[in-house]
């Protein structure tokens, strides 16, 4: 059992948003539903993606999530960034430097390993066209991040 798991709470979509989740990522699985009775709506889920484990609950309209905390997702290709920025922002609010929220309000980060290294440079020159590239887009777009860091 891992020591931490993040605790998702929602006012009463957790079977809607844990089924989407599953559904979007290629290694996720539903661990377990907990039901209001044998056959009655769902209280919560335990869920994982990419083996980490998830906790999501009905908890009712007085929880809200904040863009202070967000879900991070490493994708090594355009291809995978594109498929998940597509599938995780449907219904919901692309932001800005590889933010969105989804439908659930749940804030994620979709981010490209190359973005790191590219921004850490000690080529500051380079690292900043990166980061002014970066600054101007909402989806990353990896081919435009090295485009700049080559024009640094």
């Amino acid at each position: 059992m891992q020591k931490i798991t993040t605790f998702l709470t929602y006012n009463d979509q957790a079977e809607e948003a844990v089924n989407l989740y599953v559904s979007v990522f290629k290694n996720a699985r539903v661990v377990n539903w907990m039901r209001m009775g044998e056959q009655g709506p769902v209280m919560s889920a335990t869920f994982e993606i990419e083996g980490q484990q998830f906790i999501a609950l009905n908890g009712g309209p007085s929880f809200r999530f904040a863009q202070g905390i967000s879900l991070f997702v490493h994708c090594e290709t355009q291809a995978e960034i594109d498929e998940l920025w597509e599938k995780l922002s449907a219904g919901g609010e692309p932001g800005q430097c590889g933010w969105l929220k989804d439908k659930f309000g749940v804030s994620w980060q979709i981010v490209p390993p190359v973005l790191g290294k590219l921004l850490g440079d000690p080529n500051r020159a380079k690292a900043k066209k990166v980061m002014d590239a970066m600054l101007q887009m909402h989806k990353l777009d990896i081919a435009t991040l090295q485009s700049a860091y080559e024009q640094g």
